[in-house]
């Protein structure tokens, strides 16, 4: 079959608290075999939450892999099982502390598709309601900034933003709203 590869066979060899590894051998479309090395990941949700004034909420937080501070839409992990707009509503409340009269589903994307199956979903949060505190997990620590679409549109073109679900959503978002 033209653009296939069949599993033969494959081992886990890192199982975590966030991902499992596996190493497969596939068998290519012309017979021969290759590696491949694959993240299972149960996904994510990613929200980005506008005021009335196009105004929109991110947060700002320490990424260990990366030695740095980036500028993020509120977002989280699934659980297994779990439903993806229940989780982008929590995600959104821990975070920002705020809930939403509309939550519309934008999408998903696929990160690393060439070895990782996570999906993340894309949410846009309007009507929001006052704030409330912030509910953070014990391990999370992050500031909030509340900035125009516009800008944020800049800082992504500008390489300012450079997460990547951050970036699409904040341009997706834009484009939907004619900004």
């Amino acid at each position: 079959m033209h653009l296939y590869e069949k599993r033969l066979s494959g081992e886990t060899v890192y199982k975590g608290r966030i991902f499992d590894i596996t190493h497969d051998i596939v068998e290519l479309e012309n017979g021969s075999t290759a590696d491949r090395d694959v993240l299972h990941h149960h996904g994510g949700v990613c929200v980005i939450p506008i005021t009335e004034d196009n105004e929109i909420y991110l947060v700002r937080q320490f990424r260990y892999p990366f030695g740095e501070v980036t500028r993020e839409v509120p977002a989280g992990k699934l659980e297994k099982g779990e439903d993806h707009e229940e989780c982008g509503r929590r995600e959104l409340l821990e975070e920002t502390g705020f809930t939403c009269g509309e939550f519309t589903h934008m999408g998903t994307l696929y990160p690393v598709p060439a070895y990782d199956t996570e999906i993340i979903h894309m949410y846009m949060a309007r009507k929001l309601s006052a704030p409330a505190e912030q509910s953070l997990d014990e391990d999370e620590f992050l500031d909030v900034e509340k900035i125009p679409l516009s800008e944020a549109v800049q800082l992504v073109m500008d390489g300012e933003i450079k997460d990547s679900k951050t970036q699409i959503i904040i341009l997706k978002a834009a484009r939907l709203l004619g900004i």
